[in-house]
C-alpha cells in the first residue's frame, strides 16, 4: 500500500516491475498473448487509479490493432505458414528427404547432409521452429538411427536443422524482425529530429541474412562430412517413395527447390513484394502437393500444367510491362487457365484428405501468431506509458564501454529469454524497446548501427538460444517425438558441436558487419 500510495516511486518503478511480472508469468506457463496483454491492462488500471498513467494512451489500442490486422508486411505470414503446412501435410517434405537421402546415403555423412538441406528448405518455407523440428524428428530421425548413426549425432543433426528457420530467408522470423526493425529505425530517426527518414524493409533483411545463412549451412555440412563415420550397412534410408533413381524421382526434390528459389528470387530481384512472393509460394505448394498426391496421370498433368503456367506468369511479370496490351491479354488468358487448374488441384487435395488438416492447423498457428502480436503491442504501449523508453535509454546509454557494451548486454538478455520465450514474444516485446536506443548509439567510426546488421544478429542469437541446453525450446520439441532410446543427455551432447558453429557464425557476423550489409547495398542501392 505504501508503494502504491507513492506516485513518484510508482512512476519510476512500474515500467521495470511490469517487465518482471510479465516475464515471470510467461515462465510459469501462462499463454503468452493473454498474459502480456492482461498484465499490461492490470498495470494500466492501477496506474490510472494512482494517477501515474495517462488513460488517453489506451485510446491508441484500437488503431494499433487495426494497423496489425491490415499490415501488408504481416499479410505474408499466413501465406508462408500455409505454404509450409501444405508441403508438410501432403508428404512433399518427406518425399524430398527420401529422394535426397537415397542419392547421398552411401556418401560420407550423406544422410546428415540430406537432413540439413531439407531442414534449410523447410525452414525457408515456414520459419516455425517447433513445426520444423517435429517434422524432421518424425521423418528423418528414424532413418538416421536405422542406418547406424549414433543417437546423439542423429538428435543433434535433426535439432540443428530444425532451427535453421531463424536465419534462412524467406522465413516468418525475418518477416517479423524486418517489420520491427523498420519501425525501430524510423522511430530512432524521428526522435533524433530527422524528418526525411531512411527506411529498411523486409527485403533488406532477407538479403542481409543470405550470406550468414549460407555460411552456417556450409559449416554444418562441412562438420557432418569430416566427422561422419563410415556407412555401416545398406539399409534403405527411408522406406517410402522407392521409385528408382531417375529424373522423375529427382523432380520430387528439384520442384520444391525451384519454388523456394522463385519465392526468394522474386523478393531479392524486386519483382514482387514479400506478400506477393508468399502468395506465389502458397499457390505453388498447392500444385506440388496435388502432383504428389495425384492418383491418375490426368491429375498429375493438370498439376504440372499449373506449375508451368505459374512459372510463365512469373516470367511475364518479370520481363514485360503489363501496360502492353498484347501482354496484358496474354496474361488474362493464362490467368483464367491457371485459376481452373488451381481449383482442380484444391478439389483433388480435399478428396485425399490433405486440405482440411492444412487449413485447420493454418488457422490455429495464424491465430496464435496474431494474438501474440496483439498482446505484445498492448504491453509495449503500457510500458511506454510508464516511461519505459526513458528507462531503457538511460540504462543502455550510460553503460561503461559505450555501444559495444550495450549491444552485448542486449544480446545476452535476448539469448537468455530465448530459453523460455518464442521468437514472436521476444521480437515484439524486446526489439521495440531496445532497438531504437541501440540504433541511435554511435559506432567506433562515428556512424550509426545498421538495422540490417542488428536484425541478423538477433536472428542468429535466437537460433543459438533455442538450441542451447538445458532450456532450449528445440530440444523439448525433439524430445517429444524422439524414440525412447534417445536420452535427454544424448540430445544435449549431440547439439554441442552445432551450438559452437552457431556461436562462431555469430562472432564472425559481429566482427564483420559487411556480411549482412553488402548484398542489400548491391541489390537495392539507388
Amino acid at each position: 500500500c505504501q508503494f502504491l500510495s507513492s506516485q513518484g516511486r510508482l512512476s519510476m518503478s512500474a515500467d521495470i516491475l511490469l517487465v518482471i511480472v510479465g516475464i515471470a508469468a510467461l515462465m510459469i506457463g501462462y499463454p503468452a498473448a493473454l498474459t502480456l496483454g492482461g498484465v499490461a491492462v492490470v498495470f494500466a488500471v492501477v496506474g490510472v487509479l494512482t494517477g501515474t498513467f495517462d488513460p488517453f494512451l489506451l485510446r491508441a489500442i484500437p488503431s494499433r490493432l487495426f494497423g496489425i490486422l491490415t499490415s501488408q508486411i504481416l499479410l505474408a505470414v499466413p501465406l508462408f505458414v500455409f505454404m509450409g503446412l501444405v508441403l508438410e501435410k501432403s508428404g512433399v517434405a518427406e518425399a524430398m528427404f527420401s529422394t535426397l537421402a537415397r542419392y547421398l546415403r552411401n556418401r560420407r555423412g550423406g544422410l546428415a547432409v540430406a537432413v540439413t538441406i531439407v531442414g534449410a528448405m523447410l525452414a525457408a518455407s515456414t520459419g516455425i521452429v517447433g513445426a520444423s523440428v517435429v517434422t524432421l524428428g518424425l521423418i528423418a530421425l528414424p532413418a538416421l538411427l536405422d542406418n547406424g548413426v549414433r543417437a546423439e549425432r542423429a538428435a543433434g543433426t535433426v535439432a540443428a536443422a530444425g532451427t535453421l528457420g531463424q536465419i534462412v530467408p524467406p522465413s516468418i522470423v525475418l518477416i517479423v524482425l524486418g517489420d520491427q526493425m523498420s519501425n525501430a529505425f524510423q522511430k530512432m530517426q524521428s526522435d533524433s529530429g530527422q524528418f526525411s527518414v531512411d527506411t529498411v524493409s523486409v527485403s533488406d533483411l532477407f538479403a542481409g541474412a543470405v550470406l550468414p545463412a549460407m555460411l552456417l549451412v556450409g559449416l554444418y555440412v562441412c562438420w557432418q562430412f569430416f566427422t561422419a563415420e563410415k556407412v555401416k550397412d545398406n539399409k534403405p534410408a527411408i522406406q517410402h517413395h522407392q521409385t528408382g533413381e531417375n529424373f522423375g524421382d529427382l523432380l520430387v526434390f528439384i520442384a520444391p527447390v525451384i519454388l523456394i528459389l522463385l519465392v526468394l528470387g522474386s523478393i531479392l530481384g524486386g519483382v514482387a513484394t514479400p506478400t506477393e512472393s508468399a502468395a506465389l509460394g502458397a499457390v505453388g505448394a498447392l500444385f506440388l502437393a496435388a502432383r504428389h498426391q495425384a492418383v491418375s496421370r490426368a491429375q498429375k498433368g493438370v498439376s504440372d500444367a499449373g506449375l508451368g503456367l505459374l512459372l510463365f506468369l512469373f516470367i511475364l511479370r518479370w520481363l514485360f510491362n503489363v501496360e502492353n496490351a498484347a501482354v496484358w491479354w496474354l496474361g488474362i488468358a493464362a490467368s483464367a487457365a491457371f485459376s481452373t487448374m488451381l481449383l482442380s488441384s484444391i478439389v483433388a487435395l480435399n478428396k485425399v484428405g490433405v486440405l482440411r488438416p492444412v487449413l485447420a492447423e493454418s488457422v490455429h498457428l495464424i491465430s496464435m501468431i496474431f494474438l501474440i502480436v496483439i498482446g505484445t503491442s498492448i504491453f509495449a504501449l503500457v510500458f511506454r506509458g510508464f516511461g519505459g523508453d526513458d528507462t531503457v535509454n538511460a540504462l543502455l546509454s550510460d553503460l561503461p564501454g559505450g555501444t559495444w557494451s550495450a549491444l552485448l548486454i542486449v544480446m545476452l538478455a535476448i539469448f537468455v529469454l530465448g530459453f523460455f520465450l518464442e521468437f514472436l514474444e521476444i521480437t515484439y516485446l524486446v526489439v521495440p524497446l531496445v532497438a531504437p536506443v541501440l540504433l541511435s548509439l554511435p559506432m567506433g567510426d562515428g556512424s550509426v548501427m545498421s538495422p540490417i546488421w542488428l536484425g541478423v544478429l538477433i536472428a542468429l542469437n535466437l537460433q543459438t538460444s533455442f538450441l542451447t541446453p538445458p532450456f532450449g525450446v528445440s530440444l523439448f520439441y525433439l524430445r517429444s517425438v524422439a524414440a525412447q532410446e534417445i536420452t535427454t543427455n544424448s540430445i544435449y551432447r549431440g547439439c554441442a558441436p552445432y551450438i559452437f558453429l552457431q556461436l562462431l557464425v555469430l562472432a564472425v557476423v559481429l566482427v564483420f558487419p559487411a556480411l549482412t550489409t553488402w548484398l542489400p547495398q548491391v541489390l537495392f542501392a539507388p
